[in-house]
Formats: structure tokens, sequence, C-alpha cells
């Protein structure tokens, strides 16, 4: 049963019960419908029981279990490059409706709280009352509880997979004649030998998943929806390991779900995707969403022939025409992960393919590398729109941080989601490395562009330090009892539902720091070396800090008598608000920087310039021209930061400015700063670029909203609430809400 949330702490609920059993992969069957925003069709799980219950049979053998202990177990061997299975090949005919059948205009049977029944569920058999909770209390139905929201469930039901012709060549087991208990244990059994095939049979694990998928049902299961789980029982059925291990649910997504955004492309064309927004992926599938739920899975999805449909699957997926005007597309992954990294995006895409070996296709709209055809595959990153224009500084350093997230959030995860800075603070510390590479940089220039970044990187970490709630700066809120769960597996993710969390970046910018402070200490070679060890060491595993600081002071064993110690960084670093102390100490040596020095005779120039405009009589007088030096796009970043400390700048100068620098064609790190000048002086003539601004750049504009509110002047403010109501029912939901507070 569900446990009441406190709404005030904006804390969010992780419910399943991955203690007593744990899906190890998922098949999903979906169609796409852009009519009636709505995705909807078959998942069918694949469970395992999970390491806190054994089942003992009475002849004394272990039926089956799987142990996930505190450490957060390895997921898997090398991912793998698939052909698609023949799905044609299995015996078993689909023997579920198509969801083109039942999926439009079909009438929704949730009630006021978001519950949904089949028919044994309208008796009232079903409720939550009547069902156990997750402890299993002697004489109480067993309860399987997924994370789920936003998801209209329809059916439920047990998958007979023994059924399935030639399973008994998998599992080498007998099929009973009758129709009994006997036959349940083998289900499970078969599902068992299925999940735990070892990692060289990959090709036939994924052919037997599509098999089972298809194979007819064998009883529905009652279930009952909350706003945060999806709650199953089988009458009767007491223990996890008597539970049906192989589950099919028929269910449809609401286009008001939070798990997926539904909205137009740059073209004015339909697209849906999913977000990553706090929820995840509970609001596209009944899902598993603990960090410890890791999983392989496969689908395939059916839309209308116009669209592409991307995932991140492992492999190159071409659509099949099933008839007139609908393709359907199948994409799997070996790799086990949590659920949340599963991804989907589907509009009319174009493939931007590179043309030469020389020549990589680059438009303002597209960015691409060098790759070849051996080593592509079609794992998604998602980009805002904001960091295409603009010259390829912006995109280039973004796409390195989304590549990083390769080996820091996919191969290694964090065991705990508060933990964020271990996927986060990794990116952004090696962003800058694998851009140097990309630039192919000199040592010195290297150096000088990540001091430059540092200096950027401590200014906004400074301005968010002090803009921002204590609690939230800390980027270990848990402390000590980070990774813990309840018996069950549920758990809480401290603060995991605060909408303005979601636009902090202090999670990014002081695991940065540690890292680069750690990178100083122990020496840079030294330090990629313990990154490529621990890469290896914990690849496919979940880890917490703990697990990165004792291998590298393991590594470094003399940096111990420096007093560096776990305790001492989880102390400075990990649980504390504010500025860590060792930072405080090194925040005034990137001032001395040659490009920031360069930055600083540029800045001098401009305030000169200013104050004698300002000094200077209505009478034309003749001005010295001033020559001023072409700078890199951090470098205009930091100059506009600087001009933004003065208290004021003539519109001549705004002028100059914007056409010095071409302002308006600069990507959007620095057209936000050029938005900020015009804000704070109210320079008329730079409206439109405000406005066009937060139209394009919703994500990046939101702050700018408060901007525009807090000078209290009538023309900016109607500006503020013209632009938001024009962009808001494109923005997501923590967009819109931290917009609104400010606005009204």
């Amino acid at each position: 049963m569900e446990t009441q949330q406190d709404p005030m702490k904006d804390d969010l609920p992780l419910m399943a019960n991955t203690s007593y059993m744990l899906v190890k992969h998922y098949v999903l069957d979906l169609d796409v419908d852009f009519k009636s925003k709505v995705i909807g069709g078959v998942i069918v799980l694949f469970f395992e029981t999970g390491s806190q219950y054994r089942k003992t049979s009475s002849t004394g053998k272990e039926v089956c279990q799987s142990q996930v202990d505190e450490t957060c177990k390895m997921r898997a061997s090398e991912p793998c490059h698939v052909p698609a299975t023949n799905a044609s090949a299995c015996s078993s005919k689909k023997e579920y409706k198509d969801f083109t059948a039942y999926g439009k205009g079909e009438e929704d049977t949730s009630d006021r709280n978001g519950n949904h029944s089949n028919k044994e569920q309208t008796s009232g058999i079903s409720s939550s009352e009547d069902c156990c909770d997750t402890e299993n209390p002697e004489n109480k139905d067993f309860l399987l509880v997924l994370d789920c929201c936003d998801l209209a469930v329809l059916k439920v039901e047990e998958v007979d997979v023994a059924a399935v012709s030639g399973i008994e060549k998998l599992t080498r087991l007998a099929k009973p004649n009758d129709v009994s208990k006997e036959l349940e244990n083998l289900r499970n059994r078969i599902v068992h030998e299925l999940v735990t095939l070892p990692a060289d049979r990959w090709k036939e694990q994924l052919y037997y998943f599509t098999c089972c998928s298809q194979a007819p049902g064998c009883g529905d299961l009652l279930f009952t929806t909350g706003p945060w789980s999806l709650e199953i029982r089988k009458s009767g059925i007491q223990t996890p390991a008597d539970f049906p291990h192989a589950i099919r649910i028929w269910y449809k997504t609401k286009p008001e779900g939070r798990s997926v955004i539904w909205t137009t492309d740059q073209s004015g064309r339909p697209c849906v995707y999913t977000i990553g927004s706090p929820i995840n992926n509970r609001a596209l599938f009944p899902c598993q969403e603990p960090p410890v739920a890791l999983s392989t899975w496969q689908a395939s999805v059916r839309t209308a022939a116009d669209f592409v449909v991307l995932m991140s699957g492992e492999n190159s997926a071409e659509p099949v025409q099933l008839q007139e005007g609908i393709l359907s597309w199948y994409y799997y992954v070996t790799m086990p992960m949590p659920a949340s990294t599963f991804t989907i995006a589907v509009g009319c895409w174009q493939e931007v393919k590179q043309q030469s070996s020389t020549a990589p296709v680059q438009t303002n709209i597209e960015f691409s590398l060098p790759y070849s055809d051996d080593d592509f595959s079609p794992h998604i990153i998602f980009l805002s729109q904001s960091v295409l224009p603009g010259g390829t500084h912006l995109c280039g350093t973004r796409l390195c941080h989304e590549i990083a997230h390769g080996w820091f959030g996919l191969a290694i995860g964090a065991c705990d989601w508060t933990e964020e800075w271990i996927s986060e603070g990794f990116a952004t510390f090696l962003e800058d490395i694998f851009w140097a590479r990309a630039q192919q940089l000199s040592h010195d220039e290297v150096k000088e562009q990540q001091e430059l970044k540092a200096l950027l990187r401590w200014q906004r970490l400074r301005d968010e330090v002090q803009n921002s709630e204590e609690e939230l700066q800390v980027l270990r809120p848990k402390k000590e009892s980070t990774g813990e769960l309840s018996e069950s597996g549920a758990s809480l993710v401290k603060y995991g539902l605060k909408a303005e969390k979601s636009f902090m970046q202090v999670h990014y910018l002081k695991g940065y720091f540690l890292l680069r402070s750690l990178a100083r200490t122990v020496g840079e070679d030294s330090y990629l070396v313990c990154l490529r060890k621990f890469v290896h060491k914990f690849h496919g595993q979940l880890v917490l800090s703990q697990d990165f600081l004792r291998m590298l002071l393991e590594d470094i064993p003399e940096q111990k008598k420096s007093g560096l110690t776990v305790e001492s960084i989880l102390q400075n670093w990990l649980d504390t608000s504010g500025i860590p102390k060792p930072l405080l100490e090194e925040g005034e040596t990137w001032k001395e920087c040659r490009l920031v020095l360069q930055v600083s005779g540029e800045v001098t120039k401009w305030i000169q310039t200013n104050q004698r405009i300002r000094k200077s009589s209505k009478k034309k007088r003749k001005q010295d021209e001033v020559v001023f030096q072409k700078l890199l796009p951090d470098q205009l970043v930091l100059l506009l930061e600087s001009l933004l400390e003065e208290k004021t700048l003539c519109p001549g100068i705004l002028q100059c400015l914007e056409k010095t620098y071409q302002l308006r064609e600069q990507d959007a790190e620095v057209r936000h700063r050029w938005c900020e000048l015009v804000v704070k002086h109210k320079y008329m003539p730079g409206y439109g670029d405000v406005e066009k601004f937060l139209r394009d750049d919703q994500a990046m504009g939101v702050y700018l909203y408060g901007e525009l509110m807090v000078n209290e002047d009538v023309k900016q403010q109607e500006l503020a609430h013209k632009c938001f109501a024009a962009a808001r029912e494109h923005m997501d939901e923590s967009s819109a809400k931290v917009v609104a507070e400010m606005l009204f």
C-alpha cells in the first residue's frame, strides 16, 4: 500500500518493491497516435525473485532467486549489436487486441482518484484495503508494486510462457500434463531459465523473449492504480516466488502525462519525445524506477509512415511496412540498465549523413561529427535547439558532455538518484577534456581554455549559492543514509519533485570542482589513469560516492599523509551547502589566465568609452576610434558578465557592443547575457532580441522572466506576460511552474 507523501517536501517516491520481485526484461509493443496524443499497447515484464525473498520447494530445492546486494550488482557484459529477431518465426500468435482497435474512442475507466478496474475489481475484491502490504503477512495475497503515474491501465494478465512451442529446448524441463500448481511453477522456472541465460546466448534469449511475449494469457490479474503506483495481485498467491514471473499489461498514456512531451518541431510538424523529467518513464510505461532495477528491453513501435521512430537501442532499426501508411520500428538493448535510460523520439526527423571523409555536414540546425559505418549505432543524444545556432562551440561542448554520459550515467550509474553529481559532475569535468581533444589544441591552449571555463563556472556557482535554498546545494542530501532502501526496496528521492531544482547547476558545478581539485592534487596524468581504472572496475554497476573516492585514495596512498580522506571529502564537498572551503582558496587564481586578462583589458576599454560618451556634450564630438579585439565565445560570456556589473551603460554603448561582436548571431550563452544587459538598462531596441530568446530558447530563458519583472517597468512586465502567454503551452511543467511564480 502507498505511504502518504508530504507535498511540502517535494520528495519523489520510488514505489516499486524491487526487493521482492525484480524486472529483468521488458517487451513493449506500442502504437503512437498523434491525433489523440496517446501512446498505447502492451508491455510484458519478465521477473526474477528479489534479494529479500527466497522460496524453497517441498523437496528443499530452491525454485528461483536473484541476489542484488547492497553494492549494486554487475549489470552485464559488453553491449551487443544484434540483428533484429524475426518475430514471425514464433509459433504463438498474438492473442491480444491491437492498440489501434481499442486505443481510440474507448472510454477511460479511471475514477476521480486515478484508479482503474477490470471486471473482478468492480466487485470490490481487489481494493487496496483487501490486499496485503508488501511485507506479506500470513494468509494475505502478495502485492507486486510497479512505479506508474498518468497511465490508463486497461488489463493485466499472466502470460502462459509454457505454451511457447520449443520452449522445453531452452529449459530442459518436461511440460506437465495437467493444469495445476506444477504448471504454475513450470512457468516461473521457464522465465528463470530465460533471464539467466549466459551472455553468449543473447540472440537465442531475444528470440524467446519475443515468443514468450506473444504467448497466450492464462488468467487475469487483479490490479489497482494510485497516484504513483500500479499494484497487482493474484488471488491466493502469498509469496513473490509463486507470483507469476511473466505478466502482460494493456495500457495507454495520457496526453498530459509527465514522461513525454507532445509538441511540434521547428517546421511546425508534430513530434513526441521522452523528456527525462523527474518522474522519468513511469508515465510512459509501468516499470520499476529504482536504479537497482537493472533490465534489458526490446520494443516494437508502430506509427504513420510520415514519422521516424528513434530509440536508445543498440541496433540501427529499419522500418517494416505493416499496412498502407503504417510502419513498425524495432529496437532492443542487451546491456541491463535502469528503466530511466529508456528513451524514445518520434517525429519527421531527417538524417544528415557525412558526405565526405574530410567535411562533416554542419548547418544551422544540425551538428555532426565524423564516424564510420562500423562504429555507428543509434543511441539517442537529446540536444536543445538552443545549442545549434551560433557556431560550433556551444554545440560541441554540449555534445562532449552528453558523450561523457556514455561512461558516467549509463555504463556506471548512481545507486541513489540524489547523488546525481556522480554523472553530472564527471560529465562536466570530462566535457573540457573531450572538447580540447576535438579541437586538437596545444597543451598551453588547453590550460588557458580550462582556466577561463573554471572562472565562468566559479561565478555561476557563486551566484547560484547566493540565490538558492541551502538544502538544494548539498550534493549528498541523504548523507549517511544515502543508498538505503526500505525492506521492500521502495525509497524517496529527496527534493526530487522541486521544480526549481531542475534549473540548478550546483550538482554539475560542485561535482566538477571536486574532480578538478582531486586532479590537481593527484596530478592530471595519474588522475586520468585512475578514471580509466574506475570505469573498467565498475563498468555495468551502480555506485556510491565512496566507491570512487576509496579507489582513488587507495591508488594514491601518499595523499592520505596530506589529510585527504574519504571522510574529509564528504564533509567539505558533498554533505554541506555553500561554496566548499578548498574552492574558496582557489577562486582568485583563474583571473591571472591570459584569456581572462585579455577580457579584462576589453572591459576597461568599454567602460572608458561609456564614460566618455556620458561626459560629452549634446554636440557631436569626434571620438577616438577604439579597436576591440576578437574574442572566443567563452570570452564574450565573461565580457558581458563583467559589463553587467556596471551600474549604467548608455544606449550608444549597447548599440556599439551589439554591432562589434554581432551578438544577435552568437550562441545562446552569449545571447542570454546580451538579453540581460538589454533588460537591466531598459534598452528598447533590444526588446525584440529578448522576445525572440524567450520564444526560441524557453528553458534557458526561464530566469529572464524574473529579470523582466524585478525592474517594475511596465513595458518589460508586459513583454514578460506576452511571451509567457505565447510559450506556455509548449513549455515543460517545471519551467511553466517556475515562470508562473515569477509573474503572478
